[in-house]
């Protein structure tokens, strides 16, 4: 499982009902077309799209709390939330094809939210075994919009370093290897990476 969506994973606690719940075979995925009863019309589409994920949550019905995550998507569909508590859902059944269809979602609509093109790859990542030319773009495209986050360079060194492009992937990796202070377990890792090619 990759690192940020490690971290995410520890969100479950508060998703627990749901990923707990029986398997979502049969709800693929398309929002509910009618909003649950109690939905106050009166609210903003965020405070709309924030109840329902309330609602989603604490439910044990997987595919009733899951149609209700993706009608938050469409309602609001630059909350944050709704997309994280999907891909938690999606990545805690092994499903990383469809952690990518949540996070590309959120893309079209923030596109400059580093994290989901971060979740992206690391959905590529998850794959056994790892996706690493579908990983890439979406690596280089978090780098570009931060260029200081190590969690970016450590994937590029690695994903470069898989390719045998040496020169790309030292470049790469001594960046993430210079957050040591910022970010002890990236650097770590990228050491350890640059250890094993040769640096």
């Amino acid at each position: 499982m990759g690192y940020l969506l490690g971290i995410l994973m520890t969100l479950l606690v508060a998703f627990g009902s749901i990923a707990a719940a029986a398997d979502l075979n049969s709800a693929a995925g398309a929002p509910a077309s009618a909003p649950p009863a109690g939905l106050n019309s009166s609210l903003s589409n965020r405070e709309r799209a924030q109840q329902l994920v309330a609602t989603a949550i604490n439910l044990t019905d997987s595919a009733r709390a899951v149609n209700m995550l993706w009608q938050a998507t469409k309602i609001d569909p630059t909350y944050e939330e709704s997309y994280i508590y999907l891909a938690l859902y999606y990545n805690s059944r092994s499903q990383f094809d469809r952690v990518v269809q949540v996070y590309q979602q959120l893309v079209k609509y923030a596109p400059n939210e580093t994290s989901a093109w971060l979740n992206i790859g690391e959905a590529y990542m998850s794959f056994s075994p790892p996706r690493f030319e579908a990983a890439l773009p979406y690596y280089r495209k978090a780098f570009e919009l931060d260029p200081k986050s190590p969690f970016a360079a450590l994937r590029l060194g690695e994903i470069y370093a898989q390719e045998n492009n040496r020169a790309e992937a030292l470049k790469y990796l001594r960046l993430a290897g210079a957050a040591g202070a910022k970010d002890p377990e990236v650097a770590a890792q990228a050491e350890k990476i640059m250890r094993q090619i040769g640096s």
